[in-house]
């Protein structure tokens, strides 16, 4: 007699496993895109963008995923509405065109990944893209100064006899100590992902989602990473995450609402005492952080885009993220030390500059409302239906933590309007949105994916 055949479990699914490769992929190319350029060139990096895309387009049209049209989140379509209208005024159309590609290829694998995967996936692939980018980051320092024992400089670019420091892929300090850059190039960017991967890989251990002996090796390798690149923006993520994190578990631990109110007011009062320290002590916290008092030349920079965005205060030169540096005004608008700048070191300013007073409303509505939803999805009990005694899970804190890091990054960087900073925005915000319930298991049916044909 023969036995009926048992279907596979729906994350078994061959669409399912194929899902969750283009995932990884797509996660991939974003939080390594200054890597893959410097190895394939900026137009081979285009293409596989598009790749990644169009394989995230197909997927979601064989997945189908539930999406709930009175959960839209209508900052996000708004601001993402007037980006694109911005070409009908921009200062340079074809560039604008140009970078709302990249900005689009970013909305498609956010809205991908909010849409098909429920939660504790979510971070188990934001986890796996950045094992890679750090694996493969060591591994590349380690290349160069054993094997190559010399700076290397990013290929298919031609800096001329004596190319600007800012310019090497790797500087050789891997064995110095100190500021490595991995395949990104770039020890800030490396220290941010070094900063998430400890942050998920240590939610994932105390979530019991990865075998214990993996959390510890990954983390010892983020934490290594993160201290290796010494950069002075994420030390201080990582002071402002300490402390978010603190307040989330306190307001978790209060008995009762009314319990709150306390922690809130201590928290109001430690933003104002951190600020009047900042203020009052900004020469000596600087110099602790190995930083000049212009902000390593970002004062000047600021000054530069604030005069050229009051050229055009209210709608903006046009959307251009990152400033794309064959069209005027980007040709020569910021070079420092010998290097083309193609951001503001800013997100708020670089908003302002490229999309004016309108914008950057919009753009403060899309993160406030987005933070406002991972906060209470962290400190709130998991509820989706009568009961109201369900456990908390750590994994509910990774949005709250995740989009601390990008906003205090976002203050001397612009990397939040592009690539994997927009992806994270765009799922944390429609995530937040379509499915604010975060839990382990035990999820409610609006979080489930359907199987194709279902």
């Amino acid at each position: 007699m023969t036995s009926p055949t048992v279907a596979p479990p729906a994350a078994l699914s061959t669409p399912r496993l194929w899902a969750s490769g283009v995932a990884t992929f797509a996660l991939f190319v974003a939080f390594a895109g200054d890597g893959i350029r410097h190895l394939l060139s900026l137009w081979g990096f285009v293409a596989v963008s598009i790749l990644a895309g169009i394989a995230c387009l197909v997927l979601l049209a064989v997945l189908r995923p539930t999406y709930l049209r009175r959960r839209t989140p209508k900052a996000l379509l708004a601001f993402t509405a007037f980006a694109l209208l911005s070409v009908a005024w921009s200062a340079y159309p074809g560039a604008s065109l140009f970078t709302l590609t990249g900005m689009l290829l970013c909305v498609v694998a956010g809205v991908f990944l909010a849409l098909c995967f429920d939660w504790a996936e979510v971070v188990r692939l934001l986890a796996n893209a950045i094992k890679w980018v750090l694996a493969l980051s060591i591994l590349f320092e380690l290349w160069v100064s054993v094997v190559v024992r010399d700076r290397v400089l990013p290929l298919w670019v031609d800096f001329g006899s004596e190319p600007p420091l800012l310019a090497y892929w790797s500087r050789n300090l891997l064995f110095d100590g100190g500021k490595i850059q991995g395949i990104l190039g770039n020890s800030n960017l490396l220290g941010i992902l070094a900063l998430f991967g400890v942050i998920l890989f240590a939610a994932q251990w105390a979530a019991g989602t990865v075998r214990r002996v993996s959390a510890i090796v990954w983390l010892v390798l983020a934490v290594g990473m993160f201290l290796l690149t010494r950069s002075s923006t994420m030390i201080i993520a990582a002071v402002v995450v300490a402390v978010v994190l603190a307040g989330a578990l306190l307001v978790r631990n209060a008995p009762s609402p009314s319990r709150r109110t306390p922690v809130y007011l201590g928290g109001l009062v430690l933003l104002l005492a951190a600020a009047a320290a900042v203020s009052l002590l900004n020469r000596q916290l600087l110099a602790l952080l190995g930083k000049s008092e212009d902000l390593t030349g970002r004062l000047d920079i600021w000054q530069t885009v604030i005069e050229t965005a009051g050229e055009r205060p209210w709608v903006g030169w046009g959307y251009s993220s990152p400033w794309v540096p064959w069209v005027e005004p980007f040709q020569d608008l910021v070079v420092r030390r010998g290097f083309l700048q193609l951001h503001a070191h800013n997100a708020w300013l670089d908003v302002w500059f490229q999309l004016g007073i309108v914008g950057l409303v919009l753009f403060t509505a899309v993160l406030v409302s987005t933070l406002w939803r991972s906060w209470f999805a962290a400190v709130d009990r998991p509820r989706f239906d009568l009961r109201d005694d369900r456990p908390y899970t750590v994994l509910s804190l990774v949005p709250l933590l995740l989009l601390v890091v990008l906003l205090v990054q976002s203050v001397a960087e612009s990397r939040i309007l592009i690539e994997s900073g927009w992806v994270l925005v765009v799922l944390f915000c429609l995530k937040t949105k379509q499915h604010p319930t975060i839990v382990l298991d035990a999820r409610p049916e609006a979080s489930r994916v359907p199987e194709p044909g279902r």
